[in-house]
């Protein structure tokens, strides 16, 4: 624990399980101050009853960030009730399950963009005054699916590449705000967002595809990400495998691929 959150006013978004739990849970023990958001209001109450319990200060925000006016209403009651933003923390995220010619329809596509994507940005557009202010922490939780191709993913793989480049841009623009910019790169993590992934048919597919136990943990992850964000680090890749491949990718990417495809067919 490096108290480095202590009393700090943390924003956190897709707070009521997997990633967003553990973070919300690791950041209560440091004693910081907490506006917890997501669409499961009962869920979110659970996570804020047990942050209290460890030490933190936490509030709930039921909120769908891929409506505008809910961003922006989650960021004036943190203003309200935290007085102010030292760290928004984008954790909020859909995902998805299918070979792309074998989608029935657009609708996975379009709502994994607006969650992952546009979610972040909208959060981000009103948050940032309230950062520059504070001279805070912005991280984004988008994936290694962000930084390379992954068969049965198209349309998670882009709306993370597309964070992945908004965030990029934005740290470059901040230079000399004090305003740190961190995007952490998950590989696999054993988490229930596989079981609501989109199917090629527009719903759950129920089951997770991946061998959950032979993937990283939630609380591992995100003991990584906060560890990262309270460095200030601009970039987490988060296996050795993703550090590889990148590697890689600028040599031999056909390799590159040919792994990403072993690991949808291995399940981790």
């Amino acid at each position: 624990m490096t108290r480095s959150f202590a009393d700090q006013a943390v924003v956190l978004t897709g707070a009521s399980s997997g990633i967003g739990r553990e973070m919300a849970l690791q950041l209560a023990e440091e004693g910081a101050r907490l506006l917890l958001a997501a669409r499961r209001q009962e869920l979110l109450e659970e996570v804020a009853a047990a942050c209290r319990h460890r030490g933190g200060t936490a509030h709930v925000q039921v909120c769908d960030v891929t409506q505008e006016d809910e961003c922006r209403a989650l960021v004036e009651r943190a203003v309200a009730e935290l007085g102010g933003i030292d760290t928004l923390l984008l954790n909020a995220g859909r995902t998805l399950w299918s070979l792309f010619a074998d989608f029935k329809t657009m609708r996975p596509l379009e709502e994994v963009m607006q969650v992952n994507y546009f979610g972040s940005v909208y959060c981000t557009h009103y948050a940032l005054p309230h950062l520059l202010e504070s001279r805070g922490r912005l991280v984004a939780v988008a994936s290694l699916t962000g930084k390379t191709g992954v068969p049965t993913r198209s349309g998670y793989a882009a709306s993370k590449h597309a964070m992945v480049g908004f965030f990029d841009t934005l740290r470059i623009e901040l230079h000399g705000t004090g305003v740190s910019v961190t995007v952490a790169c998950p590989d696999f993590v054993a988490t229930e967002t596989r079981e609501r992934a989109f199917g090629a048919d527009g719903e759950p597919v129920g089951k997770s595809p991946v061998k959950e136990d032979k993937v990283m943990s939630a609380e591992e992850c995100a003991r990584r990400i906060l560890a990262g964000a309270a460095k200030r680090r601009r970039e987490l890749i988060m296996s050795p495998r993703g550090k590889v491949g990148l590697y890689l990718k600028m040599f031999a990417p056909g390799w590159v691929d040919a792994i990403a495809r072993r690991a949808i067919a291995r399940g981790r």
